[in-house]
Formats: C-alpha cells, structure tokens, sequence
C-alpha cells in the first residue's frame, strides 16, 4: 500500500510538471513581449535558470504589477512546488517502505 501511494505522488508530480510546462513559458512569453526590462533581468535560457526560478518559487514575480502576468506565474509558482513536494513525498514513502521490511 505505501508503495502505491508513493506512485500516486509520482502521477501527482507529473501532473504538476505538465502544469508547470504550461504556464512557466507562457508567463516569460509575456515578459518578453510586455515587460522587457524584467525578462532581462530573468537572462537567457529563463525556462531552467536557477535565478529565474528562484525568482519565481520566491514569489518575486509579484513586483511586477501586471495582473495577467501574475495570473500566468502563480499557476506556474503553484504547479513547482507540487512537483516538489508530490516528489519528496514519494521519495519519504519509498524510504520508509524499504526501511520497514
């Protein structure tokens, strides 16, 4: 049964990680085209840089006073730490099965 629901976490993660590769690019599309300055702040390659997400797990993104970006990065911001934690939980589930036999 543990063993299951570390692999429902895991779909759970997956789930997040779809979300996340949805809404992640579209918010920086925004900031490109409406708000450059920020996007350049954010550098190249923004999809997996460490700062950028950073940025965005910080909750940062909020400075920005644009209610359709901030409606695009809190779904993103959300979807991350789903993944996070959907995966640490398996992973904590998994231990304990392997530590409990």
């Amino acid at each position: 049964m543990i063993l299951f629901l570390a692999l429902c976490f895991v779909g759970i993660a997956i789930g997040g990680l779809t979300a996340f590769v949805i809404f992640w690019p579209l918010s920086l599309v925004h900031l490109r085209d409406r708000h450059p300055q920020v996007h350049a702040s954010l550098g190249e390659g923004a999809f997996l840089n460490p700062s950028a997400l950073g940025w965005l797990l910080g909750g940062r993104y909020r400075s920005v006073r644009d209610a359709q970006f901030t409606g695009l990065a809190t779904p993103a911001r959300v979807s991350a730490f789903v993944i996070l934690g959907a995966l640490g939980f398996s992973a904590l589930l998994w231990l304990w099965s392997v530590v409990l036999r």
